[in-house]
């Protein structure tokens, strides 16, 4: 901070000194003008874009020795990698153009697995590894089983999403530029994940919201066995308009009220929601998290199931969200489980995922963006809703109990236009 002793211009041998990303960024000339024994960069992440001035601080320090600490080595694109590794070990990838050239286009493109391979062999006798899962490294951390949850769509999900897929193709030919189409893409990808997660996401509306989307139902029937077992559960969404409909809708469900950790949330209500979650044992058993403001730097041992209610298409994402709970202190065995919903984009992308675990458990591309560069065609196939998918049966859910599910129900051909209005 700013009411702090200067540093001084000489130290005493083995004098060790603390700062933050923020102090170096911001005196970078004090710090790069020394020579330093040892410079260990922490939470490495903080670094991953290469551009930004926090990074070209960092890259500037001088040691004789260098050492990047980070649980998210790639979280979006290999450059990220590139960052990070010039900071332990300057120069030896090469310039960052020339790093995209020789591997991070061919991998992320092109799925090449010669750079894969020549980028692994490169980097492999500088990068030391460590999974939880190796038990000679953590040998009291408990299981983490990690499960898929299929859920089907509600008739009035169903033909929202058909509505919205028909509308792509004009919205495609309206675009102008390259920029344009990629944009109306993201926003195509959105409406039907909110479509999946529930229909008034979709229509910016309130409830009600029991027997109207499969995802919820099931959700709500998982808690509900999850509180019942007197077991604690974290809920990320990445969408805070689906937080705070959760919390209505689990409020009536369960009989309490989740809280809800957002980017909204101050510090001190943060730091409150933490605690009380993991000391309180009368505090609720649920608790609602937004994927960026709860997926770094929380402690929540305190549960033993983590919900991904919609998903963020990023492994690394996912995974830091789910280490709130799997990390150093969790004595008993977690449970993750991740909601997808059956013949719509959120079952083929997931599968598409599943086959690009390829570098480091890690390289998907740039979050979302490189769906964005999908052809019509393919994008056509992505989205596409499968006729065969199977519906919740409308003469079953009333309002008051959850649909269930009807095998082979056929796509209605009533009017979307009324299901909206």
């Amino acid at each position: 901070g700013n009411n702090r002793d200067r540093l001084p211009n000489t130290f005493r041998p083995h004098t060790l000194v603390l700062t933050t990303y923020g102090v170096v960024r911001r005196e970078e000339d004090t710090f790069a003008s020394r020579p330093w024994g040892m410079v260990v960069v922490d939470e490495a992440q903080a670094i991953k874009n290469a551009g930004s001035a926090q990074a070209k601080a960092i890259r500037k320090l001088r040691g004789a020795f260098r050492l990047a600490l980070t649980g998210t080595p790639i979280e979006n694109r290999l450059t990220e990698l590139w960052a990070i590794m010039s900071a332990g070990l300057p120069g030896y990838l090469g310039s960052e153009s020339h790093f995209k050239e020789r591997f991070a286009n061919p991998i992320e493109k092109y799925r090449d697995p010669d750079a894969a391979n020549e980028l692994r062999q490169r980097i492999g006798p500088f990068i030391l590894r460590r999974l939880k899962s190796d038990k000679a490294i953590i040998q009291d951390l408990p299981e983490k089983h990690e499960m898929k949850v299929f859920t089907t769509l509600s008739r009035e999900q169903a033909e929202l999403y058909q509505y919205r897929v028909e509308k792509m193709d004009e919205e495609l030919d309206a675009a102008s530029s390259g920029i344009e189409r990629r944009g109306r893409i993201l926003a195509l990808l959105t409406h039907l994940k909110q479509i999946c997660n529930h229909p008034s996401q979709f229509l910016k509306a309130q409830g009600p919201y029991r027997g109207r989307s499969g995802k919820l139902d099931r959700l709500t029937e998982m808690l509900e066995e999850v509180v019942e077992a007197g077991e604690r559960a974290l809920v990320f969404t990445q969408f805070k308009e689906m937080g705070d409909r959760l919390q209505i809708h689990l409020q009536d469900a369960l009989g309490f009220e989740p809280p809800f950790l957002h980017g909204g949330t101050s510090r001190e209500g943060r730091d409150e929601l933490v605690r009380s979650f993991q000391e309180d044992p009368d505090s609720p058993p649920v608790l609602l998290l937004s994927l960026k403001a709860g997926g770094v730097g929380l402690n929540l041992t305190a549960a033993t199931h983590v919900f991904h209610f919609d998903r963020w298409w990023n492994p690394a994402v996912e995974d830091q969200a789910t280490d709130r709970t799997y990390r150093i202190g969790q004595t008993k065995n977690v449970q993750v489980h991740k909601l997808v919903t059956i013949g719509t984009l959120e079952e083929k992308i997931d599968a598409l995922l599943e086959s690009k675990r390829d570098l480091a458990d890690r390289v998907v591309g740039s979050g979302e963006g490189w769906l964005t560069e999908l052809d019509d065609d393919a994008l056509r196939r992505l989205v596409a809703l499968d006729p065969d998918a199977e519906l919740l049966d409308p003469d079953e859910g009333n309002g008051d109990e959850p649909a269930a599910p009807k095998p082979g129900a056929k796509l209605g051909r009533r009017k979307v236009k009324e299901v909206a209005e």
